[in-house]
């Protein structure tokens, strides 16, 4: 959008022209950061000019969550944990620097910080469990809903939020991800694709509702999905520090279906992480393949899609917006379409690996 940045200014085709970024393109939202009603929420017209548009996104998406819940003006002084994906910091860049410096003022503290990404949420609907704002880049807002499942089960709190953002402000994190090659020049993830060739920046926010099942079924509250396990860890050192692991992710596969008490064959869907990379897509779905796919027992094809081609990688927040697809997979028992496929990637045997890529809408597999 024309308000972010000039594209005439910061565009270039040429990967290695210094400053210089070489995409024009990216999943932007709509609707204007700017819009934001600040007296709904308590805060005051001056503040909220000035606040991190990642705090206004989750107040707003928060709000939206437990209107959908109904749970909206129940929670207040509750024991209620809040956890948050946050990755980039454009609106820190942006008020703290020799540019700005004589606008600081009293509301900038608590502007632009990964801590207010989640605090603010504590501080406006009074919730007084544990608040807390997670950054391992793109998994921010999966690893929040592992804090907050373990939190759950360990009585600690009687209902949690989880939620991502990201917000795409200053060209500055655009020319970072260029000169490390991570972008898609036609600024698209193509996923599953043979014309992968990186990945798209998005922007959005989502937040999750968790209570306790027993819980949330004495209530009548609607469920749209029963969250079995989940679990964390770390690639280790692979060929390059963003470079994944197909061992990691398979052991972690493994141990997260044992703990859910399924079998692998019972699986029909998987939302894949699918960012539309050369190395990341192939090295993910052999993971996925190999625990999961062709596996004993398997009577039809695993389904695996990602909802990257269809809005962007959010980054933080692009954990929380894969569980929301799962969650309405299950919910409608229909597996979407991954949108914008061609031509399958070669570099991946999904035959082999009992793997499928929906073209059209189909019903969840029985």
């Amino acid at each position: 959008p024309p308000e972010r940045w000039s594209q005439e200014r910061f565009y270039d085709p040429d990967p290695e022209v210094p400053g210089r970024l070489y995409t024009r393109r990216g999943g932007f939202l709509q609707a204007s950061l700017e819009a934001f009603d600040p007296e709904f929420f308590g805060i005051s017209p001056r503040e909220a000019a000035i606040m991190d548009p990642q705090q206004r996104l989750l107040l707003e998406v928060t709000q939206e969550a437990l209107d959908d819940a109904g749970h909206a003006g129940r929670v207040d002084g509750r024991a209620v944990g809040v956890y948050v994906g946050g990755f980039t910091a454009d609106n820190m860049a942006a008020r703290h620097n020799e540019a700005t410096r004589r606008a600081i003022s009293m509301h900038t503290p608590t502007s632009s910080s990964y801590t207010m990404l989640s605090n603010r949420l504590s501080f406006a609907f009074d919730l007084r469990g544990p608040s807390m704002t997670l950054d391992t880049a793109c998994s921010s807002s999966l690893v929040a809903l592992h804090q907050a499942v373990a939190a759950l089960q360990r009585d600690e709190i009687e209902m949690a939020l989880v939620g991502g953002v990201n917000a795409m402000l200053r060209p500055e994190t655009f020319i970072s991800m260029c000169k490390g090659h991570f972008l898609a020049p036609d600024g698209r993830c193509k996923t599953f694709d043979k014309a992968a060739d990186g990945y798209a920046r998005g922007e959005g926010a989502a937040m999750l509702v968790l209570r306790p099942l027993q819980a949330a079924l004495a209530d009548g509250d609607r469920i749209y999905a029963v969250v079995r396990a989940t679990g964390c860890n770390q690639d280790g050192r692979t060929p390059g520090i963003t470079v994944p692991s197909e061992q990691a992710q398979a052991e972690l596969i493994a141990q997260v279906t044992a703990r859910a008490g399924l079998a692998p064959a019972e699986i029909g869907y998987v939302e894949a992480h699918g960012t539309g990379t050369s190395v990341g897509d192939p090295i993910e779905m052999a993971a996925i393949g190999r625990m999961l796919g062709a596996v004993e027992g398997r009577q039809v094809p695993l389904r695996v899609g990602s909802i990257k081609s269809s809005i962007g990688h959010t980054e933080a927040a692009a954990g929380v917006a894969s569980v929301i697809k799962a969650a309405l997979t299950l919910h409608h028992r229909t597996v979407a379409p991954q949108a914008g496929l061609n031509e399958l990637n070669p570099a991946i045997p999904f035959e082999d690996y009992r793997l499928q890529v929906p073209r059209q809408a189909e019903p969840f597999p029985v």
